[in-house]
């Protein structure tokens, strides 16, 4: 059995032919294929993007991010930019020029979004991370990331329930969440 490090593994998801309706994300060197998401996510991510500033910040939905100190290129669900702060063009934006990363939690991704992404994000530098979490009906906002690898993680974090608005302040403005459905028939989980 041959090993494969974790260049030859980058290699292989960018040369991978994904069918129709999967999304695919490189996570620290692990590759993960998820199915087309529920309604309600889309809907969350659009009521986000629709709030979003757009004089000054431009969003852009499954997005690949290049966050090369951990092997990984996630695809969030919305990221939020600068206008002129990425690339021109190319499959990959750096972290570097990212301001929020959103994830919208589903049926199947609650570990990932709350734990493994949230550690990625912070080695990435992204100032802000916001997991919208349909499940639990609630926002977790994160913040100051710090740390690298495995301990990375962001230093504040603030949760507010639907209904309620997220304070945004690097997007000078404050989120309404009272338009954001919930995931009927899942189990609720104990994160973050």
């Amino acid at each position: 059995m041959t090993a494969v490090d974790e260049r030859r593994m980058t290699e292989l998801f960018e040369n991978l032919e994904v069918p129709e309706g999967i999304k695919i994300e490189l996570l620290r060197g692990e590759i993960v294929m998820m199915a087309g998401p529920d309604l309600v996510h889309n809907r969350i991510v659009r009521a986000v993007a629709l709030q979003v500033p757009s004089e000054r910040w431009e969003w852009l939905m499954t997005q690949d991010i290049d966050i090369l100190s951990e092997h990984s290129e996630p695809v969030p669900d919305l990221v939020v930019l600068e206008h002129g702060a990425g690339p021109d063009s190319g499959r990959l934006l750096p972290s570097a020029a990212v301001t929020m990363l959103v994830e919208v939690v589903s049926r199947t991704s609650v570990q990932r979004d709350y734990l493994l992404k949230r550690s990625i994000y912070a080695a990435g530098r992204v100032p802000v991370y916001l997991i919208i979490d349909p499940v639990m009906g609630q926002c977790v906002l994160l913040t100051e990331p710090a740390g690298s690898g495995d301990d990375a993680d962001y230093a504040v974090q603030r949760i507010t329930k639907f209904g309620d608005p997220v304070p945004l302040p690097l997007l000078d403005i404050e989120l309404a969440t009272g338009e954001f459905g919930t995931l009927k028939d899942v189990r609720p989980h104990r994160l973050p």
